[in-house]
């Protein structure tokens, strides 16, 4: 199959299927005599595989990983579930932070609530007044 019927199959845009080309998370297809890629299932199957480890906002290190150990058929899902516990830790520290910023913005939010001008804004003035946290490490698994 061409990469315009792979996308399709795949809801995925042509630029994607090349830049998952490009970075090897993907296997390079074989080419026609006029150069056109040429896919087979393999690539679809493993495509669907990518795109649904996207959809649980996987790292490439990460879909990497998991394809290196599909690929070795490893003998035990072990990896794999060390894999996604990891994941899971990462997506339950994301979560506190994006809790902790809501509670922030809705202390901010609740110090204005009347109309008036910019300048008396109490949203305005605490984002000015307010003191920066130390910068600390922040949880992600994508600079990994």
């Amino acid at each position: 199959m061409k990469i315009g019927e792979l996308a399709k199959l795949t809801h995925c845009s042509v630029e994607t299927i090349r830049f998952y080309e490009k970075i090897g998370l993907l296997p390079l297809a074989l080419r026609t005599e006029s150069n056109y890629r040429e896919y087979q299932a393999l690539h679809l199957e493993r495509l669907r595989f990518i795109r649904n480890c996207r959809a649980f906002d996987m790292s490439h290190d990460e879909i990497r990983q998991l394809i290196s150990l599909v690929d070795a058929h490893a003998e035990s899902c072990e990896s794999v579930n060390l894999i996604l516990d990891e994941h899971i830790h990462h997506i339950e520290d994301r979560i506190a932070e994006l809790n902790l910023l809501v509670g922030q913005l809705r202390t901010l939010r609740e110090s204005c609530q009347q109309q008036q001008g910019i300048a008396e804004c109490g949203i305005v003035q605490g984002l000015s007044a307010l003191a920066l946290p130390e910068k600390t490490e922040h949880h992600s698994h994508l600079s990994k």
